[in-house]
């Protein structure tokens, strides 16, 4: 028999269909499934090496999410026309899956595993990032790989006043809430979303609801994992062990690292060095004739440090920089740092420092879309750079990696929902992020940055933005938890979650919440959120001394655009025969026009370098758009001079004939010495033709009558 399939079918709250099927493609994977909701299908596969490399203290696991643009019916619009690197879209989902899966392996699980997803038929109604570790989870439960899920990840967002599961993407975009949820049956690991000023309380109800769904997922994971015959995982040589070497490592280091960390220096460089000089100290204990392995060693030190500086948190309830629980780092903040930038902040919150600018550009530096399920334009980008200097590192600069792609996205969601409307904003906007200096949470850092640096430019943005980093360090054993506010990088390594919460004044804008540990109840969620909130609004109050609003106006170097909506008929009048007419205004004025028409309408966006230029094709195009009026007075320049009259350019782009007769009270023979080309000329709109639409101007109406003429 070719092929041996097994189908399990999981059914959705609102009674749509998911199928998982193993069993047709990709066998010689380790686990291998097909994932169908709708004509949504997914690939995963997983593949894991029974070799394992000697010295491995981690996981290394790669995640890779890609969209084939076969799904849609599309050629890809790149110079190679073939699917090349991971984009910004599919590096975001592959961490989203990453998030969920890297947890929940064994801990001295080292083996190479290799997760890939892809997307093989799309559907708009079935999106397929709400799918992808959902997919993946199945393929390893269709294999023999350790793991300790079955774990899965739903879209919850909450649209008309409801929360739907795994919406479409039209109704997406009436959401107020939008969260990425990943959770096994009993915890929830990670989430990320982004919102409309929305109160913590719908945050929770949102997970609550997402998990219950999630649940249901799980159970119907464990039941295809026996239907697959893969309960049984391989067995595997986990880390090496020698608890002689723990117990004198333990006995020569704890004191002395604990007493390191009770230092309470703000100053990471100075721990570090500490426990350094106990390492060296305990190295230097051991005689050249003992055979002690110092890698294991090293293992057991480190351990060590983690477990110390727990403790320290737990028993006495103060942290390695010597702050209280929710105490925030000291902040200061800059605007207007960057004189020739359109808008600028540094913002500096302990060891971390973004250097932030803001630049407004035209419709002509809009960042293309092309994904298989997606072609347009994006007018506001964000981009967080992170150089090994920062953190006192060499390393080379090649490009964003993942982890800066996936902070920048975060700090992007975060200050989207605070830009003026669409059709408000005649700008492209893009935000850089230049991470200085980091010691925890560099993405937030950014967001508030970044809410500065708009308000400096100029750009009336709905209210400020502020970001804060939550950390929480439990012990199931003695049910003894702590929630950290501000968490340093050294916090966020030891910590049980790293929970990023970001909002103005009113509500939360965005978070990013990672689980390291089982068993976060909604109550310790519920009481982050809060502290989160309290530590928010304590950033707001700090950055409000350097600027509460926006500027007044735009800096006097920033380019000005405007954006004119027309009727679309007008839109042909605009541009001219083969772009003549809005050629011409471009070269006349100096600015740069683009039209484009979307809902019915027409929009004519204008950029432009100074005011003088600005004014000249405003006039120009208002002048096209605007409808002659019979009666109506207008100032017309004569562009040419026939024998029976002039005709005159009375509005742009609209001639009309003066004729000889309305030129003046007297009679005239002829028009020589009576008009000259390019005189201005003041004239009346006396007549459109009705049949040909041609215009009949007057100018001796608008002229003392002569007393002698008859009525």
């Amino acid at each position: 028999m070719l092929f041996n399939i097994v189908t399990k079918t999981i059914t959705l709250p609102d009674g749509r269909e998911i199928t998982i099927e193993t069993g047709k493609l990709a066998k010689q994977a380790d686990g291998s499934v097909v994932v169908r909701m709708g004509n949504t299908m997914l690939l995963a596969t997983v593949v894991a090496n029974k070799d394992i490399k000697e010295g491995l203290d981690f996981l290394p696991l790669s995640v890779d999410y890609q969209e084939k643009f076969a799904s849609a019916g599309r050629i890809p619009g790149s110079f190679q026309r073939r699917e090349g690197r991971l984009s910004d879209h599919e590096i975001l989902i592959s961490r989203l899956v990453d998030r969920v899966l890297r947890p929940l392996f064994p801990d001295d699980y080292h083996a190479e595993v290799q997760v890939n997803i892809l997307l093989i038929s799309a559907d708009a109604d079935a999106l397929p990032d709400a799918l992808a570790a959902l997919a993946a989870s199945a393929a390893l439960a269709a294999s023999d790989i350790p793991f300790g899920g079955p774990v899965s990840e739903v879209r919850i967002a909450k649209i008309d006043g409801a929360y739907v599961v795994n919406p479409s993407s039209s109704d997406l975009e009436r959401a107020t809430l939008e969260l990425m949820v990943g959770a096994t049956y009993n915890d929830i690991a990670m989430v990320e979303g982004e919102m409309s000023e929305v109160s913590e309380e719908e945050v929770i109800e949102a997970l609550k609801i997402a998990h219950a769904v999630i649940k249901d997922q799980c159970v119907a994971l464990k039941e295809f994992e026996a239907a697959v015959g893969k309960t049984e995982k391989r067995e595997y040589d986990g880390d090496p062990s020698d608890e002689e070497l723990e117990a004198r490592v333990r006995s020569f280091a704890y004191d002395k690292i604990y007493k390191v960390t009770q230092g309470g220096s703000t100053n990471k460089q100075v721990r570090k060095d500490g426990f350094k000089a106990v390492w060296e100290e305990f190295t230097a204990s051991i005689s050249e004739e003992e055979e002690v392995s110092l890698g294991l060693a090293k293992r057991y030190f480190n351990d060590l440090v983690w477990e110390a500086s727990r403790r320290l948190v737990l028993d006495e309830r103060i942290r390695l920089d010597g702050r209280k629980l929710d105490e925030v780092r000291p902040i200061a903040s800059e605007i207007d740092f960057l004189p020739n930038a359109h808008g600028s902040a540094l913002f500096t919150r302990g060891e971390t420092q973004s250097l932030t600018t803001v630049t407004l550009g035209t419709k002509n530096d809009e960042q293309i879309v092309d994904t298989p399920m997606k072609y347009g334009y994006s007018k506001f980008m964000l981009h967080y750079n992170f150089p090994g200097f920062s953190t006192g590192e060499v390393k080379p600069n090649r490009g964003p990696g993942r982890r800066e792609v996936g902070h920048g996205n975060l700090a992007l969601r975060a200050l989207k929902k605070v830009l003026p409307q669409a059709e408000d904003n005649p700008y492209t906007i893009r935000i850089v992020s230049d991470i200085l200096e980091s010691n925890g949470s560099s993405s937030m850092a950014t967001v508030c940055a970044g809410s500065l640096a708009l308000m400096d430019s100029g750009l009336k943005i709905k209210a400020p933005v502020s970001g804060i980093a939550m950390g929480l360090i439990s012990d199931e054993a003695t049910g003894k938890y702590a929630v950290l506010s501000d968490i340093l990088g050294d916090e966020d390594h030891l910590g049980d979650m790293d929970f990023k919460v970001t909002g103005t004044e009113n509500g939360i804008t965005a978070c990013q919440m990672d689980m390291k540990v089982n068993g976060l109840s909604f109550e310790v969620l519920t009481e982050a959120l809060m502290q989160a909130k309290a530590g928010r609004l304590h950033i707001l109050g700090e950055m409000n001394k350097t600027m509460t609003e926006s500027r007044a106006d735009l800096k006097p170097h920033t380019p000005r655009a405007v954006v004119i909506k027309i009727d679309r008929e007008m839109i042909g009048a605009v541009i001219g025969p083969g772009g003549k007419v809005v050629q011409d205004i471009q070269k006349e004025s100096g600015a740069t026009v683009s039209i484009e028409e979307k809902d019915g309408a027409g929009f004519v966006s204008i950029f432009s370098a100074d005011k003088t230029s600005m004014d000249k094709a405003v006039a120009r195009i208002k002048g096209i758009i605007l409808v002659p009026e019979i009666g109506e007075i207008y100032s017309g320049k004569v562009k040419s001079i026939m024998p029976f009259g002039a005709f005159v350019e009375f509005l742009p782009g609209k001639d009309g004939l003066l004729h000889i007769s309305e030129i003046k009270w007297e009679r005239l023979e002829k028009m020589d010495g009576v008009l000259e080309v390019g005189e201005e000329v003041q004239v009346k709109l006396v007549e459109i033709d009705k049949k040909t639409g041609k215009y009949r101007l007057s100018r001796k109406v608008l002229l003392p009558k002569p007393e002698n003429k008859n009525d």
